[in-house]
């Protein structure tokens, strides 16, 4: 299948970045949100964005005019329905989604291929709930979507071989690489990274370490970019606790128990980065740690 228009549900931070590659690479992308706001500061965010790779030599500025001519915004779900492939960026809830693919459903032509960007969600069940399973896939990019490389692509039971095919050769498009997992919970990438982010809020949480000590460990004594309590306020509390009871109820094992601690501040509303507070303090010039 030729794909050549992406619908784009949700304008958020993986909503915006998955249109930003998307236009660059070519594809007419037209994005959907709820909210007129938020549809507004994702172009925004967009023409900065792809601003920045023009600065570094990247892509050239005729490069980005194209690019941001080929995006276009609607806040009616139903003007998604002419696309040949369709991107469900929106919130990790599970009925939101169901919602969101059943709305979706009448407004179809009959070969457009759904996709979902979830990070943990259940592939099979998803597309259960549509008329097309076979044409039915786990699109999950990396955060954030212009930097990072790998998308995993996810086959349901039911995911045909001409699907596959079809999202393997926009990844290939894009300029990055697929990663092909099997439908099990949190797929490859969260579930070995979030067990270790979880497992670093435990650690805090027995007084083990603080917030400042776990971090520079294990970006010292294991080479990694960010801490994981650094990494956890960057994707969001709310989204790895929301992978970790995932896990949990997906596998029914005790070592993917969400740590009371995560639970206890996404309670709170400190959900990291996006909420000024989390693990770190971000209200002032720098973080500071709050434990």
């Amino acid at each position: 299948m030729d794909i050549q228009k992406i619908g784009i549900v949700g304008a958020g931070q993986m909503g915006n970045g998955i249109a930003h590659v998307c236009a660059l690479a070519g594809y007419d992308v037209v994005m959907n949100d709820v909210s007129q706001d938020s549809l507004d500061k994702a172009l925004a965010l967009i023409d900065r964005n792809i601003e920045r790779q023009v600065s570094r030599g990247k892509v050239s500025a005729e490069d980005k005019a194209d690019a941001l001519d080929r995006i276009s915004t609607t806040l009616r779900l139903t003007d998604l329905g002419s696309s040949d492939l369709i991107i469900e960026a929106a919130t990790e809830r599970e009925t939101v989604k169901q919602a969101i693919f059943e709305d979706l459903l009448p407004h179809l032509k009959p070969e457009t291929i759904l996709t979902s960007n979830t990070s943990s969600i259940s592939i099979t069940r998803l597309a259960s709930r549509t008329d097309r399973p076979e044409k039915f896939m786990g699109f999950h990019f990396m955060n954030p979507v212009p930097v990072m490389q790998l998308v995993e692509l996810i086959r349901g039971i039911a995911t045909d071989e001409e699907t596959f095919a079809a999202c393997k050769a926009v990844v290939d498009k894009l300029g990055k690489t697929a990663a092909t997992a099997e439908d099990f919970p949190a797929f490859i990438v969260n579930r070995i990274l979030m067990p270790m982010i979880n497992e670093a809020v435990y650690t805090l949480y027995e007084g083990v370490g603080n917030v400042k000590s776990i971090d520079e460990s294990m970006k010292l004594g294991a080479n990694h970019p960010m801490g994981p309590l650094e990494l956890a306020d960057f994707i969001g509390l709310d989204t790895c606790l929301a992978i970790m009871n995932v896990l949990h109820d997906g596998l029914a094992d005790t070592k993917y128990r969400p740590c009371p601690l995560l639970t206890k501040y996404v309670e709170a509303g400190w959900l990291g980065r996006k909420t000024q507070r989390g693990f770190y303090d971000y209200r002032g010039e720098v973080p500071v740690p709050t434990r």
